[in-house]
């Protein structure tokens, strides 16, 4: 294999939170009057700001949209059993139609988190690496049993199985390199975060490379990347905007970190930023309006009718 077969076309998304039935009807009816194609939701047990659970969140937005994907950017695996977590993705993956993109990851940028969970978190890729395996084993809705480090059970049947036939696609965050060589082993796609557009191109060229070695066969690698952005009338404007939010969110001075991962300034200037990473190989842009408290209704609208149409695929 030497380049993943990428979906066609441009897909859009963003990234949000809904609180209630009324949150979600208003969102899910916002993305699709605005021709989004996806509504992704985070995930963290605790975090530096509120944050509602992803799984119940997207069982919300399910029951307003009969077209709209629903995924998890990203989902914390390790600080879960994977057994009940097949079991309720697979009933979530029904709520939804088959239409839940199951995005993954370790997080790991608050180590109390996993401590507060009772899991170490030296041992969140191996978890990960041991949870998916699980994963699919469940979903297939046949008699399975599972030897392994954290998580053995005996010949067991989940049913019913997901109504995507194996399961929902699992999508992986992450960059290192062990977390790039888990993705071709065993993932549909990639989720990245705060990668810029050259380092995305080479996560790409890593994991072909290790789908390769491994004998897997793929006829669609979904590429997405979590992108930072927010609309103004300057880019410094923009840029202060975006720093006040990231450094609030991750309790940490983010200025540096949003001038080389985040798409800033006006409509000509984030398309070509994006461009950029459509270059690279991405194909469904995740939204994440990173601004003042409020703004993301009006900025997601903007992008759409904005910047979306500024794009190109290679």
């Amino acid at each position: 294999m030497s380049a993943l077969p990428l979906a066609d076309g441009i897909r859009l998304g963003f990234i949000g939170s809904v609180s209630g039935p009324e949150a979600a009807r208003g969102t899910a009816r916002q993305a699709e009057q605005w021709g989004y194609d996806s509504i992704f939701v985070g995930d963290h047990v605790a975090f530096a700001v509120p944050i509602l659970d992803p799984l119940l969140q997207l069982a919300q937005l399910a029951c307003f949209t009969d077209t709209l994907s629903l995924g998890t950017s990203v989902y914390l695996l390790p600080l879960r059993h994977p057994v009940p977590v097949a079991k309720q993705v697979a009933t979530l993956d029904r709520a939804c139609g088959g239409r839940l993109l199951f995005g993954v990851g370790v997080g790991g940028e608050f180590p109390d988190e996993y401590a507060a969970c009772g899991v170490p978190v030296g041992e969140c890729g191996a978890r990960l690496t041991e949870g998916l395996e699980v994963l699919r084993k469940l979903w297939r809705g046949t008699p399975v049993a599972h030897e392994g480090r954290f998580f053995p059970f005996p010949e067991t049947q989940m049913l019913p199985p997901p109504v995507s036939p194996g399961g929902p696609p699992i999508w992986a965050g992450g960059r290192s390199e062990a977390a790039l060589r888990r993705i071709g082993r065993l993932c549909d796609g990639w989720i990245s975060y705060v990668v810029t557009p050259e380092q995305y191109a080479e996560g790409l060229a890593k994991i072909a490379k290790t789908a390769e070695a491994a004998g897997r066969t793929i006829e669609r690698f979904d590429t997405a990347h979590l992108l930072f952005a927010y609309l103004d009338d300057s880019y410094d404007a923009a840029w202060d905007a975006a720093t006040e939010h990231l450094s609030q969110r991750y309790a940490m001075d983010f200025r540096r970190a949003a001038q080389r991962y985040a798409a800033l300034g006006r409509p000509e200037d984030v398309a070509e930023r994006v461009q950029a990473y459509l270059d690279a190989g991405l194909r469904h842009i995740v939204l994440d309006v990173v601004g003042p408290a409020g703004a993301g209704a009006e900025q997601r609208e903007r992008f759409a009718r904005e910047v979306r149409p500024l794009l190109r695929v290679p």
